[in-house]
């Protein structure tokens, strides 16, 4: 597969003789899985977790190398937790592999069979994409939850990781190619490019003969490039500005537990809240004491004017424009005043990244309305952002979250990783 390398290619490489390689390999690989049976795809999925389990101690001495270099660079404690594997995660890495194999197989399904006057039955049939390039920054759980959810709805996949979790990369896909091929599936069903050295991506977005969608996850800039440079269609998973809006009628020890949850339980994910909105009614009466347990546990609070004044003997640095477009991933979060929940719908529209947002609240009638007016992939009543997750909704894992509208949006599993085609059931008819 040629991930075995210790160290990461120099910037010389031949990158279009690698990457030429790697897409016909995955092309060729793309027309066998589409076939695959769904037995072999479930028993290449277990071998994997067995896989990551028996060589545990493997990924962790690579995981620990990436975290040195990390540490080295400078990366913020936030940004080094998304970086790190350590048991419990590689454990979750196994059995989220096992859960998607014990998820239906979405390929093959018919649906919407309709009986035409003539008899001839029509209906739509969910088939793979085929090839699909996989650009992603930071966690290295990304490289096991896009190959298995790619390799189960019967996908090649191409994966070019971030150089922080180059290693750890590595090992993980080295180990789930060995399981593939063990279990009989066609070389080239999971490559890994082997350099993070972005003129190999700039080779990859220009194969628009054999690749057939590109899904980038990751920064701002990572994901305008890559839609700048490729020749083929793109699937944008943007960053995760998420807000959460406290309603005038929202309740106070919930407006706490959700806050708290949503920013200090992991702030260097995507799902984790960045932004937060109070009601006027609302700011004095439960904002006080929210942001009070959010400077208890660390959190830098950047106010607007209208909340400064309101809670004057709390420590919150004042706002700038730039923050309530930012994802902080970190112990920082910008808070205000709004003077309605329509107020809040129209703010969050204008100034989120369409990932998650949340309302707070105990009116069911505000809530539906923000349920239904905020433009976002995903969208909570009385909930913690952080159940943006395929995970949590019950995909097993995610390729990420996609904030596109086509042509998929919110966590994408199986299902979306996969189109449609038409067939039709005849019996000798002819068309007059």
């Amino acid at each position: 597969m040629g991930t075995t390398a210790t160290s990461i290619p120099s910037a010389g490489a031949d990158h279009a003789a690698t990457i030429d390689a790697m897409v016909r390999k995955a092309r060729a690989a793309a027309r066998l899985l589409a076939t695959c049976p769904t037995t072999t795809k479930n028993a290449a999925l277990r071998a994997m977790a067995r896989s990551f389990r028996d060589h545990a101690d493997e990924i962790k001495s690579e995981n620990a190398r990436d975290l040195a270099a990390g540490r080295d660079a400078g990366l913020t404690p936030a940004m080094l937790d998304r970086l790190e594997l350590n048991d419990k995660r590689i454990e979750a890495m196994a059995a989220a592999l096992e859960t998607v194999a014990g998820l239906e197989d979405p390929v093959g399904e018919i649906n919407d069979v309709r009986v035409r006057p003539c008899r001839v039955r029509i209906g739509q049939m969910r088939v793979p994409i085929g090839v699909i390039g996989i650009i992603y920054e930071s966690r290295p759980n990304v490289t096991a939850d896009a190959g298995c959810l790619c390799l189960k709805s019967g996908n090649a996949v191409i994966l070019r990781g971030g150089k922080e979790a180059f290693h750890s990369n590595t090992v993980i896909a080295r180990l789930m190619d060995a399981a593939a091929r063990e279990t009989g599936l066609p070389d080239g069903s999971i490559q890994l490019v082997p350099t993070t050295d972005r003129a190999a991506v700039g080779e990859l977005l220009r194969r628009n003969d054999c690749v057939d969608l590109i899904i980038p996850r990751g920064g701002k800039s990572l994901i305008e490039m890559v839609v700048e440079n490729s020749t083929i269609p793109v699937i944008k998973h943007y960053d995760g500005n998420c807000f959460i809006y406290v309603d005038r009628a929202a309740d106070p020890a919930m407006a706490r537990e959700i806050i708290l949850n949503a920013k200090c339980q992991r702030p260097g994910v995507c799902n984790a809240v960045e932004s937060l909105l109070f009601h006027v009614d609302a700011a004095e009466r439960i904002g006080g004491e929210v942001l009070r347990k959010l400077l208890a546990q660390g959190v830098e609070i950047r106010a607007d004017e209208s909340l400064r004044r309101l809670l004057p003997d709390l420590e919150l640095k004042p706002a700038a424009d730039a923050d309530w477009e930012t994802e902080y991933l970190d112990l920082i979060v910008t808070a205000g005043v709004v003077g309605s929940a329509r107020e809040a719908i129209d703010f969050i529209n204008i100034h989120g990244s369409h990932h998650t947002d949340a309302i707070i609240t105990d009116d069911y009638a505000t809530g539906m309305v923000f349920l239904r007016a905020v433009d976002s992939a995903c969208v909570f009543i009385n909930c913690s952002t952080r159940f943006s997750d395929g995970g949590e909704f019950g995909m097993g894992c995610e390729i990420g979250i996609s904030t596109d509208k086509l042509h998929a949006r919110g966590p994408m599993g199986l299902k979306e990783l996969t189109t449609l085609k038409f067939v039709a059931f005849g019996e000798g008819q002819v068309r007059t």
